[in-house]
């Protein structure tokens, strides 16, 4: 975001505005920003792997200092923190909660790296001699219109006859926030960064709302259910062994066919091991520094997030 001295318009530039939550950021902004003078969106499909997003990182940041752009917004990720390789719950924490964040897969590692290279930044002079304020925002796990994965399991409950069969116990804990609110809270930060920049310059904020904890499979359900799938099981039909099996053959056939074609398969080692580890988040951080509140009710992220799959429903018969 960067700002004319005289003029009390902003311009705004939305990198990965194409994705999930950046088609989102961009509408909120042309929504609920009424000093927005210019939106520019940027979207380059890269590689997730480590380094590349770390030099896309660095890119940005010398963007902003050779432009004068004076604040920078970063979105993170919960998985920056957990869940660890060591399956270690993190139970209603918060920015401040100790927690072993040890990673092995290019994903939560790249965004790590990420992270520390915007809060490392701030404070940095840009052209004109002012300083850099940026900080991270790490949502937790994004649904709502657009998710993909949601698409995915609402596609292979139709190919098995309305049914999901559960692979998670309904112990496990996830937080979940709706991407709407998730949008909301990146404009709020940056309209906030200017007036605040000591306060805000250099913090790290989960992004939460009202959505209830619960497991993956549960939750997923909540949309899911009313159009017209059901969940199969009160315990994991397959073992666990059994799972990580085939979530490593799954990585198995990934790595194979990497040089012909694209293959991501909804199991894999990664995934089964956030799904069967509770992660859930409890904190008022964003409210006290910002003022941040939910945009969207849990009723209304719940209904808004059903309609959309009832429209996929529509386009696909």
């Amino acid at each position: 975001m960067a700002e004319s001295a005289q003029a009390p318009e902003l311009v705004y530039l939305v990198t990965g505005g194409c994705g999930f939550l950046g088609e989102h950021v961009v509408r909120m902004l042309l929504e609920r920003e009424p000093r927005l003078r210019e939106l520019r969106i940027f979207d380059l499909h890269l590689s997730p792997w480590l380094e590349e997003l770390k030099t896309g990182t660095k890119n940005v940041i010398e963007a902003c200092v050779q432009t004068g752009t004076q604040f920078l917004v970063y979105t993170s990720s919960m998985e920056v923190v957990g869940p660890n390789i060591k399956g270690h719950p993190f139970y209603r924490g918060n920015e401040d909660t100790p927690y072993e964040a040890v990673h092995k897969h290019p994903y939560p590692c790249s965004k790590a790296l990420a992270e520390h290279l915007v809060l490392e930044a701030n404070g940095r002079k840009v052209r004109g001699g002012l300083p850099l304020v940026t900080c991270a925002l790490r949502p937790t796990g994004i649904y709502g219109e657009g998710h993909q994965i949601m698409r995915d399991f609402y596609r292979q409950g139709l190919r098995l006859g309305g049914r999901l069969f559960r692979a998670i116990p309904a112990s496990v804990e996830h937080g979940r926030v709706y991407v709407g609110n998730v949008a909301w809270m990146h404009v709020l930060v940056a309209r906030e960064l200017e007036q605040r920049a000591a306060l805000l310059g250099g913090q790290v904020y989960f992004c939460y709302d009202k959505s209830p904890y619960k497991s993956y499979e549960d939750f997923n359900m909540e949309f899911l259910g009313p159009c017209g799938l059901r969940l199969v099981g009160t315990r994991p039909l397959l073992p666990y062994w059994l799972l990580v099996l085939l979530a490593a053959l799954n990585a198995l056939l990934q790595w194979l066919l990497r040089p012909l074609l694209l293959y991501a398969p909804l199991l894999n080692p990664y995934t089964l091991a956030v799904a069967n580890t509770t992660f859930t988040v409890s904190t008022n951080k964003a409210q006290r520094h910002f003022g941040y509140e939910p945009l969207f009710s849990w009723e209304e992220s719940r209904t808004r997030t059903i309609l959309w799959v009832q429209a996929m429903e529509g386009s696909a018969q």
